[in-house]
């Protein structure tokens, strides 16, 4: 298409320039995020008209609720950009050094990926989020955000482009794939001659679509079905502090949990009230046969539900008869996002830790700690599941390549 390989060959020459003026990127940075604050009001206008199409399209509450932007939205995307602007540069380190018998000198270093894709749904702050990060390390970025939020997307790259422009990055280095059909989206899955790499952030489907399109190569952003398994030597308050805490504090997101697994020795006593609880605060709860035993009132859960990512204020609850039987099921159904154990046996934390399958697992906390910035990466661009480049919060260091350098003084072989 068109306007995909017009904008490839801008972002492709805009790459190559970042290197050059990075020591104002941090200034630029900053005052993109100013940028942002100042324009708020068109900003919020365009949204605005966002919101009117997206509830005449009947769209979800939850979902509308990622898309709406307001004054305090648009200070917090400032503050993340600004926060940032204000992290270590993660070009140029060294991450090995040596010199071989022959007197050559090796380093490898971090150095940009160079353009970046990135494919997203309804949440007009990844906009903002992504941009700051891709430029932070040395990338030209190229935005494909969903069509729900196409006037959004326009007003704050419009912002972002002019403020960086002004501040000495070049033109191009921000950008944004207006059409909104799926071609666009697909061409850009395949934009090999422009693009080093894509990443997707949203829902299964998104992920799915990039992942078995793409032929760009691409870093797969997790779906988040996660656990909780309440072991039986668990502490029973603590346990449904969790639980109450991972499934509600906000559901929409991809660290919220979706599952429940508890340990048969401790179910009777755990159940009945941490589901009322969960019940009480919204959550359908939909369980297996021994469930629906302890607690009437849960839902028959398919058989399928087990892969089911829910983002809504659904959790499906199994009984499991020991720690082994906890950890198969979490590594046969789980999105390999973030899993938790709760128990006071060190024995059984450890095994958990070791044997589940993926990339963040917790002993004793809540998933929805899993966040570059609660993991002090500062700002993500998302939660990496697959195991190729880069895996878990994928802060500013995955989104570098690296690169050796060696220096001689005449070595042949």
């Amino acid at each position: 298409m068109a306007e995909l390989v017009a904008k490839g060959k801008v972002a492709k020459e805009a790459a190559a320039r970042l290197i050059e003026v990075m020591p104002v990127m941090d200034d630029a940075l900053v005052k993109m995020a100013a940028a942002l604050e100042a324009n708020a009001g068109f900003i919020l206008a365009e949204n605005a008209r966002d919101m009117e199409n997206a509830k005449r399209a009947g769209m979800a509450a939850q979902m509308q609720d990622r898309l709406l932007l307001t004054a305090d939205r648009i200070g917090q995307v400032a503050e993340g950009i600004r926060q940032v602007a204000a992290l270590e540069s993660p070009l140029g380190r060294v991450l090995h050094r040596a010199e071989r018998p022959n007197g050559l000198k090796i380093e490898k270093i971090s150095v940009p990926l160079g353009v970046i894709g990135i494919i997203y749904e309804s949440r007009p702050n990844v906009t903002a989020d992504a941009a700051a990060l891709c430029l932070k390390a040395g990338n030209a970025v190229i935005l494909r955000g969903g069509k729900e939020a196409i006037l959004s997307n326009i007003a704050i790259v419009k912002v972002l482009a002019e403020a960086a422009q002004a501040a000495g990055l070049p033109a191009g280095c921000i950008q944004l794939i207006e059409d909104i059909t799926r071609e666009s989206a697909v061409g850009l899955m395949k934009l090999n001659e422009y693009l080093d790499v894509i990443i997707p952030r949203g829902g299964a489907g998104l992920i799915k679509s990039v992942m078995e399109n793409a032929t760009v190569p691409a870093i797969e952003t997790g779906t988040g079905n996660c656990h909780i398994y309440v072991d039986a030597s668990a502490n029973i308050e603590m346990a449904q502090e969790i639980a109450i805490n991972a499934k509600t504090s906000r559901p929409s997101v991809c660290n919220a949990a979706e599952k429940l697994l508890v340990h048969q020795a401790v179910a009777r006593e755990f159940l009945p009230g941490a589901l009322a609880a969960l019940a009480e605060k919204g959550v359908e709860i939909r369980g297996c046969e021994k469930v629906r035993e302890i607690y009437p009132a849960a839902l028959p859960m398919a058989s399928d539900e087990w892969y089911l990512e829910y983002l809504d204020m659904v959790i499906g609850v199994k009984v499991v008869n020991c720690l082994a039987c906890a950890i198969a099921h979490v590594n046969k159904y789980s999105s390999k996002h973030s899993e938790a154990i709760i128990t006071s046996d060190t024995a059984a934390a450890e095994k958990f830790l070791a044997h589940i399958d993926s990339s963040s697992v917790y002993v004793n906390a809540s998933t929805r700690f899993t966040d570059g910035f609660e993991f002090g990466l500062g700002a993500e661009i998302g939660i990496s599941t697959q195991k190729v480049h880069a895996r878990g919060p994928m802060g500013l260091m995955e989104l570098t390549s690296t690169k050796y350098q060696i220096r001689g003084e005449g070595q042949i072989r």
